[in-house]
C-alpha cells in the first residue's frame, strides 16, 4: 500500500502542477491580448497642430520674428538669444483690438548676457484709419532726431537717440514698433539700416489681407516731448 499510495502522491502532485501551468498558460495568453492602444497618425497630428491666433497678430513672439533672423542681423552665435512674450489687452478708446509685445534679451552663455537687443511691440486696430491715426500720434510724442522712410508698401518714421532707435511702422491696421538700445553692430551697420532690416522680416507675419489706405502725412514736431513715452509702448 505504501507504494499506491507514493504512485497517487506523485499522480496528484502531477496534476497539481499540469493544472499551474495550464492556469499561468491562460493567464500569460490573457495577457497577451491586452495589447495596448495608441492615437491613430490623424489624432497625433490633430493635437500637434497649435491652436489658430484668436486675432490679427500672432500669439507667439518666435513667429514675429524668430530668434535666428535677430542673431543673424546683430552678428550673434547661434543660442545666445531668447524672448520673451507678453500679450496686451485691446484699448477700445483707441479703436485697438490687441496688442503683442516681444522682449529679446541675450542669455547666459552669449556676449549680449543679461542685456535687452531688441523690444518689438505689435498692435492692430479696428480699421486702417485708426491705425493710421494711432501711428501719428505715437510718432509725435517720440523725441529725437526723425526721418520719414517707406518699407515696403508701409510707412515709417524711424527716431534716432544716443542711447536707442526706435522705428514705428504703420501698415494697414498694423502698428509696429521696433526699439534698438544702443550697440556694436557687424560692420559698424547704422542702427537705422538693422532696424530696416529686421521690419522687413516682421511685416509678413503682421500683415493682413486689408487694403492699405494712402500714406499717412509725416509726424509732426509740434508734439515732440509732450509726454514721449519710451519704447513706442503707447502703439
Amino acid at each position: 500500500m505504501r507504494g499506491a499510495d507514493r504512485r497517487y502522491g506523485r499522480l496528484g502532485a502531477g496534476l497539481a502542477a499540469a493544472v499551474i501551468a495550464l492556469t499561468a498558460c491562460s493567464t500569460s495568453s490573457a495577457e497577451r491580448t491586452e495589447v495596448p492602444t495608441f492615437p491613430s497618425d490623424a489624432q497625433v497630428m490633430a493635437t500637434a497642430v497649435p491652436e489658430a491666433d484668436q486675432g490679427v497678430l500672432p500669439d507667439d513672439c518666435t513667429r514675429i520674428l524668430t530668434v535666428g533672423d535677430l542673431e543673424a542681423v546683430l552678428g550673434l552665435p547661434l543660442g545666445s538669444v531668447d524672448v520673451r512674450t507678453t500679450r496686451g489687452v485691446p484699448e477700445p478708446s483707441v479703436s485697438r483690438t490687441e496688442r503683442v509685445a516681444c522682449s529679446y534679451n541675450g542669455t547666459a552663455g552669449g556676449p549680449a548676457r543679461g542685456r535687452t537687443l531688441l523690444s518689438v511691440n505689435s498692435s492692430a486696430y479696428a480699421d486702417p484709419d485708426s491705425s493710421a491715426k494711432q501711428w501719428r500720434v505715437n510718432a509725435d510724442a517720440e523725441d529725437g532726431d526723425r526721418r520719414e522712410l517707406p518699407i515696403g508698401s508701409a510707412s515709417a518714421v524711424l527716431v534716432e537717440r544716443p542711447d536707442e532707435a526706435v522705428l514705428m511702422v504703420v501698415n494697414g491696421v498694423t502698428n509696429l514698433t521696433l526699439v534698438l538700445p544702443n550697440q556694436q553692430l557687424p560692420d559698424d551697420r547704422p542702427r537705422g539700416d538693422a532696424l530696416v532690416d529686421l521690419a522687413l522680416r516682421v511685416l509678413p507675419a503682421v500683415s493682413t489681407s486689408v487694403t492699405a489706405p494712402p500714406p499717412p502725412s509725416s509726424p509732426t514736431a509740434t508734439a515732440v516731448g509732450n509726454a514721449a513715452g519710451p519704447q513706442g509702448g503707447s502703439s
